[in-house]
């Protein structure tokens, strides 16, 4: 029996014409967490769950310019296909485009029917597994922060910031939100069935954030995924940018992306939880956060994967440049919140936005299994106001000191996959020498006159 005899397959579209669907958009991530896609009319879903949709591999090594950088397995190899099949269990109507409902597709490589090496969601499923062998099913919870802005064409961006009120962190309402966007925004996704909880403004003018409900690690990525897409998405509908950028403005702080973590076991239990040891973090729990800080400079990579992510570091920007813990303190990498019990969690508030969030889970999983296969301990909480560089170790400060930090961490980028690891290093290397290519205005501003 085919996939597309099934008698799930039928009933899928059964339901979806019964609701006026008639296409379906499959979605998938790429390496840097941009959604890719195809609209299959309804009638020939089932051979897209028979065959697969045919992409081309290079989807993977294809710049956000358009460059297709010559990767392992891509350019050399003749550019040959990956294969996307819609996973219906991911089926949900797109409450803004009437008609059409959407689902996130599997990939894989024709060639040995395995996942592509370069698959975000397949890497994910890989840490998982590895998780689950050491007895560890990791619960995440992703906090998102993103700027909104007006199309202002006669701008050199050609976008102006959607609001510029100062003051107005942790507040809701017009005062913050003259359009309502958030409102209109939060209705949306939570139509979108994508476990969105909350939102409020954020730091800076025209800055958000809105807070997705933890859950198992890859139906967290995959929400997380699906979040920026419909919030950039949705910007679009209204001609406006939505961007998840880390740093899009000189005189404005940069955006987050907070993961909480913890791990429960086979009974639901959390397995962070232990009133009787120090801070009441188990041994599980404290091997975790000693993991995390371990292999901090080459998480850093893939928390901070962009040439512009280390501009949102630095002292007084609640943005973590040193690695250390601390309990409930905001101003340490990894965050203990107070709350204990079934709550207890790390918090890793390295990453920016503009991580992809399956890598950044992943990454995150893999240095947390580590610490735990290891024993060791952390050091001693931060404590007090932290970024004073006497007391902890500075993370990396561009990104190609990052992604050599990758390249030498052995022990994670086995995890990771070296076929994973030597892509992703690849596509990150050519993006960082396109850069530095790059005249930039702030080089023209400094030095045309005056040399």
């Amino acid at each position: 029996m085919s996939a597309s005899d099934t008698p799930p397959v039928r009933q899928h579209m059964e339901r979806l014409a019964a609701e006026g669907i008639d296409v379906v958009r499959v979605t998938y991530p790429d390496l840097i967490g941009t959604d890719r896609a195809r609209d299959v009319l309804l009638d020939h879903l089932p051979a897209a769950c028979d065959h697969g949709l045919a992409f081309c591999r290079a989807v993977y090594h294809t710049s956000p310019q358009g460059d297709v950088v010559p990767v392992a397995g891509g350019l050399d190899a003749g550019l040959p296909d990956i294969c996307v099949r819609p996973d219906l269990d991911t089926l949900t109507a797109l409450p803004w485009e009437p008609g059409v409902a959407t689902c996130l597709g599997d990939v894989t490589d024709p060639a040995t029917g395995l996942p592509a090496p370069e698959s975000p969601r397949d890497l994910l499923r890989a840490v998982v597994d590895r998780c689950a062998e050491h007895g560890l099913r990791p619960v995440v919870g992703p906090e998102l922060e993103y700027f909104l802005c007006d199309a202002a064409p006669d701008t050199p961006r050609g976008w102006s910031r959607y609001s510029d009120a100062a003051g107005v962190v942790y507040t809701t309402g017009l005062r913050a939100d003259g359009d309502n966007h958030l409102l209109r925004t939060l209705r949306l996704l939570r139509d979108l069935d994508i476990g969105v909880s909350n939102g409020n403004h954020e730091f800076d003018g025209s800055q958000f954030e809105i807070n997705l409900t933890h859950s198992d690690a890859l139906d967290a990525a995959d929400r997380a995924f699906r979040f920026k897409a419909a919030v950039k998405e949705l910007a679009r509908r209204e001609g406006r940018l939505a961007t998840f950028m880390a740093k899009p403005f000189n005189d404005a702080g940069g955006s987050g992306f907070h993961l909480h973590l913890s791990c429960v076991d086979d009974e639901g239990i959390n397995t962070f939880q232990d009133p009787s040891a120090p801070h009441g973090l188990s041994a599980t729990a404290r091997h975790a956060v000693a993991g995390v800080l371990a292999h901090t400079p080459a998480l850093t990579a893939l928390a901070n994967p962009t040439v512009n992510s280390y501009k949102r570091f630095g002292p007084d920007t609640l943005a973590p440049w040193l690695i250390d813990w601390g309990l409930d303190n905001r101003s340490a990498m990894v965050r203990v919140p107070p709350e204990r019990g079934s709550g207890s969690r790390l918090e890793l508030r390295l990453g920016d936005a503009s991580a992809n969030p399956y890598l950044l889970i992943a990454a995150t999983l893999a240095a947390a299994l580590l610490g735990v296969l290891a024993g060791e301990e952390p050091p001693a909480p931060l404590e007090g106001y932290g970024y004073d560089t006497t007391r902890s170790a500075l993370l990396p400060t561009t990104l190609p000191a990052a992604l050599d930090a990758l390249e030498a961490d052995t022990a994670l980028t086995e995890l990771l996959g070296k076929d994973f690891t030597a892509s992703y290093l690849s596509y990150k290397r050519d993006e960082v020498e396109r850069f530095q290519r790059h005249v930039t205005d702030w080089e023209f501003t400094e030095y045309a006159y005056h040399l």
